[in-house]
């Protein structure tokens, strides 16, 4: 486990695909082709907290869709990358513009069009149902499936390894005077 979190603490920045990761995966389509996701609500906070920490957080997924330009902006993220079936450019794109190393960067995927990406960072994550080629590439496995736990896992398993989560979770206690 050292090692997981010798890894953690090195990141900057956390890219996280959305269909299998934030979400369970389901594809929710209406008839006038309207698509609906479904966010946990405990990954979002996990992100926010994930960014007050001074991490960045950034999505990277094949599928466009208004719902997830919805969501990231409720939830601050700013480097949001929809459309890239081919992962690569938007994830070359990204570190040219924000200036890391590789092992300062985390990925969180689910499914072999990850791996490319998941291949090149230093901290390569899978969710708990992940299709098991990806768990095999993995260096860390989260607890919880995609859109049910699992974005709030990497998020505090991040913070912890960087010393900063019983600060983050006690900044919520209200301790009357």
């Amino acid at each position: 486990m050292q090692d997981i979190l010798d890894k953690a603490k090195k990141i900057q920045l956390v890219i996280f695909d959305v269909d299998g990761v934030m979400t369970d995966g389901s594809l929710f389509m209406g008839d006038d082709g309207q698509e609906y996701k479904a966010f946990n609500s405990l990954d979002g906070h996990g992100m926010r907290m994930l960014q007050e920490g001074g991490i960045t957080a950034a999505i990277i997924t094949g599928r466009k869709s208004n719902v997830v330009e919805h969501r990231m902006k409720d939830l601050g993220v700013t480097r949001v990358y929809q459309g890239y079936r081919d992962k690569i450019p938007a994830y070359e794109a990204l570190m040219g513009d924000i200036g890391l190393e590789t092992d300062q960067v985390a990925y969180v995927g689910d499914d072999v069009v990850d791996l490319p990406i998941m291949t090149r960072v230093g901290f390569a994550i899978a969710v708990q149902d992940a299709h098991p080629y990806v768990k095999k590439h993995a260096h860390w496995i989260t607890q919880n499936n995609g859109g049910q736990g699992a974005v709030r896992d990497v998020c505090e398993l991040i913070l912890e390894a960087r010393g900063l989560l019983t600060q983050t979770l006690e900044s919520y206690l209200y301790v009357p005077k």
